[in-house]
């Protein structure tokens, strides 16, 4: 054999399975790949894929371009759906480089018409892991960017109680997304809306993807205007958030963030992300009545999320802060009704301290003027607030009143049930005046209440740690002057309270006032009740039963100066909080009364004998008293 000959018969050998491959596929092109790739499939996943459709393939390197027509991929036998996909066509690229090191991976896939079916089972099963239990996590679909034309999404995840379906439709007029997606999210109803840009870049890391949100979740409205960088991972957010709800406490099943009961909402900021840190910046809004602006972090990546937040407050309603502490509303859930016979003062909606263990937390609020109740002289308010290890502390707790100033370290320790609470009051320079601002009788009145309370308690809610308080509270009163007139009614001086009538009152002055009550067991123990003026001291005892809400005190009264006609009755203070009542002792009256009568048959000018305060009562120590 010659040597040509030798060297054509080489040739003819080497491209003979390139003449016969080019034969096959001028005969019947690339479907008859059809078959082993869906053997391949079953063989790896145990499930069907089944191209019934044309099967075309683009040579090149290192990523091939394979198209399909009419394909479908079975889900595995316990999920809801039989099918995870289908799509009149998929066009995908397969990166070459990655298949020689064992790893499939999809550049590009795009679908038309799909319907795609991601499923999740309370046991963790996920049918979008493709090994034959769906428990491998590796074992994924892996792309890099996805397009879908007039496509539907659907997920359901049964232990979340998340069902969702979504339409995406390829805008007509500019390249993009348009998506619509109904159902419910973690058990609450769900329907959203927006736009996006026209290739979902799953596995960049590095472009920022363009979203136009418009989301419902529940009562909770959430709109979103920016980019999201790394559409998985989430490796950078940039977006400008609005929320509003009927609560904030409704933000913690969708963000876990144990926000707490609010009035209805809505704010707007700058929400930034960036590796292990979100950002909700520079946002302003309402809660309730009051105005709400700052900057709130969370920092993740630890034993539990780090919340720390700068709130201020122009004027901040007051009532609004009442779901905050256990004010029962309108929307709150009835009392029985054997408990709400009788109305309660105190806060009495339970903690959900199980929430307290979800998040740390550092928050300071400024709020320069207080919007009040009346007679409630509240001005101004700074608080520290600290959440650690389910422990909630407001140290400090700094409130302007009347003039004053009240500050208070308070902390609820929430790892065990009942709460156990501690709180440290201290009252500094509130005037008198300014506390009772409503009174009439109270108008020339001036003087500074200085005091400290000292409580712990345990219990679910303010009114169950108060029913339960054992402690001390003082407070003291001096350096002021107080209305005649007043002190004369105290007194029940008929005579004098006449003539300042017609007249005018006047000042006298305060020399002191002071209480003392010891507590123990929710029961406030009058140990000394003194308010000792110029020209009458008042002297009381008694008790105060946070449990129940309820006033037993008694003033007597001691004239300095003998009055011709006073009823010198005790003064009883009693009833519940919601509805105390202020009266005498009409029995001692009447007997007063029928004495005077009986006298004046038998002289007129001995029917003033029994009306007669003669003093003169002593001034109170003062001193003594304060040092207790």
């Amino acid at each position: 054999m010659t040597r040509n000959r030798i060297f054509l018969w080489i040739a003819a050998t080497l491209a003979a399975p390139f003449v016969v491959m080019t034969l096959v596929l001028a005969l019947f092109g690339w479907n008859w790949l059809r078959g082993p790739i869906e053997h391949w499939a079953e063989q790896k996943t145990g499930r069907v894929l089944l191209i019934k459709g044309d099967l075309s393939l683009h040579l090149g390197w290192p990523w091939p371009r394979i198209q399909a027509d009419a394909v479908t991929f079975a889900n595995p036998p316990w999920a809801q759906e039989p099918q995870m996909v289908t799509a009149d066509a998929v066009d995908i690229t397969l990166d070459l480089r990655q298949l020689l090191q064992g790893e499939l991976l999809f550049p590009t896939v795009h679908l038309l018409r799909p319907v795609v079916f991601l499923e999740q089972t309370a046991q963790g099963q996920k049918n979008w892991l493709l090994d034959v239990h769906q428990t491998d996590e590796a074992a994924r679909i892996r792309m890099g960017q996805l397009t879908l034309d007039q496509g539907v999404l659907g997920f359901d995840d049964l232990a979340s109680k998340t069902h969702i379906r979504a339409e995406i439709s390829t805008l007509a007029d500019t390249p993009g997304t348009t998506f619509r997606a109904k159902g419910h999210l973690r058990g609450l109803s769900l329907d959203a809306k927006g736009t996006g840009g026209p290739v979902l870049a799953l596995r960049d890391e590095s472009t920022p993807y363009p979203l136009d949100i418009d989301t419902t979740i529940g009562r909770t409205r959430i709109q979103a205007l920016g980019t999201v960088t790394g559409l998985v991972s989430r490796s950078a957010v940039n977006m400008n958030v609005a929320v509003r709800g009927d609560s904030l406490e409704q933000l913690y099943p969708l963000f876990g963030i144990p926000a707490p009961a609010t009035h209805p909402y809505a704010i707007r900021g700058q929400l930034v992300h960036s590796g292990e840190r979100w950002r909700y910046e520079a946002f302003t809004g309402r809660i309730g009545n009051s105005d709400i602006a700052g900057t709130a972090q969370v920092v993740t990546g630890s034993k539990r999320p780090a919340l720390t937040a700068q709130l201020a407050s122009k004027m901040l309603d007051l009532g609004d802060l009442a779901p905050a502490i256990g004010v029962r509303s309108a929307s709150s859930a009835p009392m029985p009704v054997a408990a709400s016979q009788q109305k309660k003062v105190l806060p009495d909606v339970a903690f959900k301290t199980d929430r307290w263990t979800s998040m740390d937390a550092d928050v300071r609020l400024q709020a320069q003027h207080l919007r009040r109740a009346t007679a409630l002289p509240l001005n101004d308010l700074s608080v520290h607030i600290q959440l650690r290890d389910a422990v909630l502390t407001l140290d400090p707790l700094d409130v302007g009143v009347a003039g004053g100033r009240v500050q208070a370290q308070v902390s609820l320790d929430g790892s065990s049930q009942p709460i156990k609470a501690k709180a440290q009051a201290e009252v500094r320079k509130v005037l008198l005046s300014g506390l009772f601002p409503d009174l009439v009788f109270n108008q020339a009145t001036i003087g500074e209440i200085n005091g400290t309370f000292n409580l712990s308690g345990s219990g679910s809610s303010i009114a169950g740690m108060l029913a339960t308080s054992t402690g001390q509270a003082k407070l003291d009163i001096a350096h002021g002057e107080v209305s005649q007139l007043m002190m004369e009614k105290a007194g029940l001086h008929l005579w004098e309270i006449m003539g300042l009538t017609m007249t005018g009152d006047k000042r006298i002055a305060l020399r002191c006032g002071q209480a003392r009550f010891s507590v123990r067991n929710g029961v406030m123990q009058a140990d000394t009740l003194v308010f000792d003026t110029a020209v009458t001291t008042l002297i009381g005892s008694g008790q105060i039963d946070l449990a129940q809400e309820t006033l037993a005190l008694t003033l007597n009264q001691k004239t300095k100066n003998t009055s011709p006609l006073a009823l010198r009755s005790p003064i009883y203070i009693r009833g519940s909080f919601a509805q105390p009542s202020v009266g005498v002792d009409k029995g001692r009256v009447a007997v007063r009364a029928l004495g005077a009568l009986t006298l004046g048959l038998v002289n007129p000018a001995l029917a003033l004998i029994p009306l007669v305060d003669p003093g003169p009562g002593k001034d109170s120590d003062c001193g003594r008293a304060a040092a207790k």
